[in-house]
């Protein structure tokens, strides 16, 4: 009897630690999209292993950021965009949500297209009848499935991300050059390390992924009838930082993990043979299938298709979370459709709206930097702004954030801004 009870208390403790994982696992997945991907690779293709220091430096920025954008919703009770628009200026408020929303659409686009691509070299076919499937197939899912259902679909998603690590088990790797190459960083000022380094950061630290965890907590309150924001229910605080902690650091972690052995593998196979031009994901997997062979091109394919379908929901949601909070329109992916008509109506614009794109002449690696100029331009105000929330008593009660967030959250702005101007800096020569 004594064994069962301890058997049982096991399996408990288990299934409370798997539940622990929820919005940071699923965001920090959502930030390894096609376009990520693209990013990566060429990164790994163009300087091999010299790049590896970047996706280290920026584990803890990330961790810091998601987990104060977490913990505005948890503690608040509304998502980021609610809270800007109840405390600072409309016009603050309407400049960010605007940009998000053109940045969001671009990169749906570019990641429904970079699926349409991959499944086209895995099958054959059309690209375009691709396209229009995998868009249609992520806004069905979001207005047809309730949150409950839908979220564990996205957590099951995450495990695409793993394609990238079984390639690893293919691919010789040089590991005591990579661990010099990962924990020394190599710097150069040559304007195209420079756009690699700062594509990076602005690929791992991305506006919408801050509204996107905001207000999937707030959606996990709303969900559970005896939860309410910690601001009114301090009782409950302990417990939801400890999960949010562990969340956030999981979830990022895994994000940090997958985009290093993107970036790993193809600096050990492509890199090393003299392929260091690589502007998509379907080039990267098409390259790898002479050097690495069919079945490290089939992982890398294959992922590509997992984790679009990961990120296009989450783009599209995020943006429909920022707009809702922005009109005060009635916003959760538990509610139904017709219950939430404009914010439904916002995931489904954005996402036909990226699949329209598809089928015009726009150069979807143009559309994709344009998307990152607006995402760096876009995170620096909008993480100080999240700072400011972070530490006023009137939104976060007793719970404003800690010292340690604080050095964090700053540190992580503060890099972005340098990262915004080095940007800027590179586009005028």
């Amino acid at each position: 009897m004594a064994n069962t009870s301890a058997v049982k208390t096991e399996k408990s403790a288990d299934e409370s630690w798997l539940k622990k994982l929820g919005p940071g696992l699923i965001t920090g997945a959502a930030d390894d999209d096609p376009s990520g991907i693209a990013t990566y690779s060429q990164a790994g293709a163009q300087f091999g292993f010299n790049m590896l220091w970047t996706l280290l430096f920026t584990y803890p920025l990330m961790v810091g950021i998601q987990m104060i954008s977490a913990q505005i919703g948890r503690v608040s009770g509304h998502g980021l965009a609610t809270n800007i628009r109840r405390h600072y200026p409309a016009w603050l408020l309407y400049c960010v949500v605007g940009l998000l929303l053109v940045a969001n659409t671009i990169n749906i686009a570019a990641d429904i297209a970079a699926m349409g691509d991959a499944a086209k070299l895995l099958i054959g076919g059309s690209t375009h009848l691709y396209a229009f499937g995998f868009g249609m197939l992520s806004l069905l899912l979001q207005i047809f499935i309730p949150y409950k259902r839908y979220v564990r679909v996205l957590k099951w998603l995450t495990l695409a991300l793993l394609a990238y690590v079984g390639i690893l088990f293919v691919v010789h790797m040089p590991w005591s050059q990579i661990a010099q190459k990962a924990l020394l960083p190599h710097w150069s000022w040559k304007t195209e390390y420079i756009t690699a380094i700062v594509a990076i950061f602005g690929t791992t630290i991305s506006p919408y992924l801050f509204f996107w965890q905001a207000s999937q907590e707030v959606e996990d309150q709303s969900a559970d009838p005896q939860a309410e924001p910690l601001k009114y229910a301090p009782a409950q605080a302990e417990a939801n930082f400890h999960r949010i902690r562990i969340d956030t650091f999981a979830g990022m972690g895994f994000s940090n993990l997958i985009a290093f052995f993107i970036m790993l593998t193809t600096a050990a196979t492509l890199n090393l043979h003299g392929v260091t031009d690589i502007k998509t994901t379907a080039q990267a997997a098409s390259a790898l299938r002479p050097i690495a062979g069919e079945f490290s091109f089939w992982l890398f394919a294959a992922g590509i298709i997992g984790t679009g379908l990961l990120a296009v929901p989450v783009l599209a949601g995020s943006a429909a979370y920022a707009m809702a909070g922005t009109f005060r329109w009635k916003n959760s992916l538990e509610a139904k459709p017709e219950a939430a008509k404009k914010f439904y109506g916002i995931i489904a614009f954005s996402t036909l709206l990226g699949i329209a794109l598809c089928f015009t002449p726009i150069d979807p690696i143009k559309a994709l930097f344009w998307s990152a100029v607006i995402n760096g331009v876009i995170s620096v105000p909008i993480m100080a702004i999240m700072m400011m929330m972070a530490v006023r008593a009137d939104i976060m009660g007793r719970f404003v954030i800690s010292s340690g967030l604080k050095i964090l959250g700053w540190l992580c702005t503060g890099v972005m801004a340098v990262a915004a101007v080095a940007m800027l800096w590179t586009m005028q020569m």
